[in-house]
């Protein structure tokens, strides 16, 4: 389900967080599927459930997941992402496309990644 890398600079619940997300939107855990409990998962990863909270709590507050009290953590639906997070990404996005204009990346083919992107391809 998550690989952690140890070797990472990233936070562990950086790496929980992001290994959730990426099972949310490519839709290996599907809308309203229980995800695995904190105890579950941080016995699964051999980590601090504090630690799975953490991840747990800011996906909730992203729109990625949410939680039913006494029952547990869900994925949410797609449209339930919050227009907080398409406004921080497109910053990234931003900053990056300009970072690899400056070194002289074509406009083409940045273009042809993103249309390679929508189609499904490269590393999808």
């Amino acid at each position: 389900m998550i690989q952690l890398n140890y070797r990472d600079s990233r936070p562990i619940y950086e790496q929980i967080k992001e290994g959730l997300r990426r099972l949310v939107i490519t839709g290996a855990v599907l809308k309203d599927e229980k995800l695995p409990s904190v105890r579950e998962l941080a016995g699964e990863l051999a980590i601090n459930p504090n630690t799975i909270q953490r991840a747990y709590r800011e996906l909730e507050a992203e729109g990625y997941i949410y939680t039913i009290s006494g029952r547990g953590s869900f994925a949410a639906q797609q449209t339930d992402v919050n227009a907080g997070r398409n406004e921080t990404l497109l910053k990234q996005f931003d900053e990056i496309v300009r970072e690899l204009l400056f070194l002289a990346e074509s406009k083409d083919t940045l273009i042809q990644r993103i249309e390679e992107l929508a189609k499904g391809g490269k590393d999808q």
